[in-house]
């Protein structure tokens, strides 16, 4: 057999047994710098919720889309509030993805930025600016993919719907709510990736790659208190600025008991795996009978999220009271942020917050919605076992963590219509975590371009035609 006849049978060969998704590793570094840039690009649009503005960043997108052959509409419920959608099609055998985030941001206290908030700079391998890393720097990761999968001409399974949604941040009903309402059909898929949990760098390594497959509800409560209205120079016992303190400080100071379910034993059992010893430990025995109180109360000083996680949490959030600084009010009130376990008694929990309380000054009354459980996504499917893939293959010693978010995304509203969503968020430190919503809100530059690169692992890896 000649030499050319031998190379022929084995490029034959190599062909029939490859992976028919098997491609040319991509250059992530040009990926990283691209995703870099446009992430500056969006920061300079504000978006700051209210008002939202959404529309001039989706229109930013679709000049963007135009420009790579890439068909994108923008859909609004109201002027000004615009959400993009945009499709790569497979070749439908399975399932569409659905790639997310959200365009709108929280607002700013512009005198207490060190660096402009809607500027972009970089400064020290970090991208500075309001909705850096929640929820642009997820935006432009997820879009990053997208292109680089249209620019292959990747061969797909599934089609690939990029979604930057309007309204997430103050809801109003302008984003996720409408588009399932009123365009169902445009964003239907079995499996969607969204903002959510973080991939932890800690120690100059990844520790851990956190997916996010369910979130506490929020269960907000009003504490009001009520009395007589007078003059300042004669106190009064029924003052209810004085009730009401009375009542925030016992709920304040309140922790509502432990209480594992599958999502947070997992995470806690496998966080112990990769963790230094005195960490383990505490992780490893946080519903110790002896040892578990103390493991909890260290948890509680040094990390808020992991301690939110196990429990319903209580903060209060807002007080109102008085109108005049000589005026004993008649009335105050206290918004408190009640972040519950999925499966938590509200009418017991409330209950017991009134005999905590034990001032019939003091009324309490749910706000909002307080009735909607939403499931967890699964851990195992296709998406999360491609994530775990990819987490294997770039960050060997660390682990994929599912994970409980304290706070809420639009994966709840998708998960109420039986998609599998899954929260991720770029390569950070507790450093990033701690800004986000806060001043100097930041992300590492080299943090966007791995998250780039385990997006676009996982995404090939569930949607690319096998």
């Amino acid at each position: 057999m000649s030499i050319i006849r031998s190379l022929t049978l084995f490029a034959t060969l190599l062909s029939i047994n490859c992976p028919a998704n098997a491609q040319t590793v991509p250059d992530f570094a040009q990926a990283r710098d691209e995703a870099v840039k446009r992430l500056q690009e969006m920061i300079r649009i504000d978006t700051s919720n209210p008002p939202g503005n959404e529309t001039k960043f989706a229109q930013y997108l679709k000049t963007l889309l135009d420009k790579e052959g890439v068909a994108s509409e923008i859909l609004e419920k109201e002027p000004g509030r615009g959400n993009l959608l945009a499709r790569i099609k497979g070749n439908g055998s399975k399932k569409p993805l659905l790639l997310m985030g959200h365009a709108d941001t929280v607002g700013v206290e512009k005198d207490k930025w060190t660096v402009p908030a809607f500027e972009g700079i970089i400064k020290d391998g970090y991208v500075y600016g309001r909705g850096a890393y929640d929820d642009k720097g997820g935006i432009t990761s997820m879009l990053q993919v997208f292109l680089m999968l249209h620019r292959q001409k990747t061969p797909l399974d599934r089609d690939i719907i990029f979604l930057a949604e309007a309204g997430e941040e103050a809801g109003g009903g302008v984003g996720i709510d409408f588009l399932i309402e009123e365009h169902w059909p445009k964003i239907e898929a079995e499996f969607a990736l969204n903002e959510g949990a973080e991939i932890l760098m800690k120690d100059g390594k990844v520790r851990y790659v956190g997916v996010a497959t369910a979130e506490k509800l929020v269960r907000r409560i009003k504490l009001t208190a009520r009395g007589i209205s007078g003059h300042g120079s004669m106190p009064r016992v029924d003052n209810p600025i004085v009730h009401l303190a009375a009542a925030v400080a016992k709920i304040g100071t309140y922790q509502p008991p432990l209480r594992f379910n599958d999502i947070t034993r997992t995470f806690f059992e496998r966080l112990a795996k990769v963790s230094p010893p005195e960490e383990a430990f505490i992780y490893s025995h946080l519903d110790d009978p002896i040892v578990g109180p103390m493991a909890q109360e260290k948890l509680r000083h040094t990390n808020t999220l992991y301690n939110s996680m196990l429990r319903t949490s209580i903060a209060p959030t807002m007080i109102k009271g008085g109108f005049r600084e000589n005026v004993i009010p008649a009335d105050a009130e206290v918004i408190v942020d009640v972040r519950a376990l999925p499966d938590e008694n509200m009418p017991a929990f409330i209950e017991n917050l009134r005999r905590m309380i034990d001032d019939p000054a003091v009324e309490i009354t749910p706000i909002g919605d307080h009735t909607t459980i939403t499931p967890p996504s699964r851990i195992d499917t296709d998406l999360f076992r491609a994530l775990e893939k990819a987490q294997i293959t770039m960050f060997p010693g660390s682990v994929t963590l599912p994970m409980m978010l304290t706070g809420g995304t639009d994966s709840a509203p998708l998960r109420l219509k039986g998609v599998q969503a899954y929260g991720i968020d770029p390569v950070v430190s507790e450093e990033e975590i701690a800004r986000m919503h806060g001043n100097d809100e930041r992300v590492p530059i080299e943090g966007i371009g791995k998250f780039v690169e385990i997006l676009y692992r996982a995404v090939v890896e569930v949607a690319g035609k096998h």
